[in-house]
């Protein structure tokens, strides 16, 4: 039986109504990686991109919790600056294609100049079916080298928040 958009809606608003991300984003990222395995979702939700469209298109925004199910097809190579996601949390699933992630360490908490400084800790890739949970806090930083295809789900809609200033130590 094919999995929806919707049954991954429905999936992941119980886990955070029921359980918060603290408890749940085990259980979220199983649903997400649930929803990779099928092609028929990928087919559905992350489509080619016409001319002129963004590489990331909301989904899903839900009403009462705020998170938001994404989708990203990047057709060309893509190196990402260390970035946080502010207050919020994100889970990153890999449709197809490769994402080298480097997840980042923080070296110093905010200093005067409001910069948060961090160094490499961890690279990986991340390959399709993979998926990553990142917490509130978390820096990390994607390099993209060929087309992909992801889906993210966002604690909040993150068009809407400040991210942190962020530089390599």
């Amino acid at each position: 039986m094919p999995y929806t958009l919707n049954d991954l809606v429905v999936d992941i608003k119980e886990i955070l109504v029921n359980d918060q991300i603290q408890n749940g984003s085990d259980k979220i990222c199983y649903f997400v990686s649930k929803a990779l395995m099928d092609q028929n979702f990928i087919a559905e939700n992350l489509p080619d991109r016409l001319n002129g469209e963004l590489p990331r298109q909301i989904l899903y925004e839900d009403n009462d919790t705020g998170f938001c199910v994404c989708g990203h097809v990047y057709d060309t190579e893509a190196i990402g600056t260390p970035h946080d996601h502010g207050p919020s949390w994100a889970i990153y699933g890999q449709a197809s294609g490769e994402t080298e992630m480097t997840d980042w360490e923080i070296t110093n908490d905010i200093s005067s100049d409001d910069i948060i400084y961090v160094k490499p800790k961890k690279t990986y890739t991340m390959k399709a079916g993979d998926v990553h949970f990142y917490d509130i806090g978390h820096v990390h930083s994607p390099v993209r080298k060929d087309p992909v295809r992801l889906l993210r789900v966002e604690g909040e809609n993150l068009d809407n928040i400040k991210r942190s200033n962020i530089k390599v130590s």
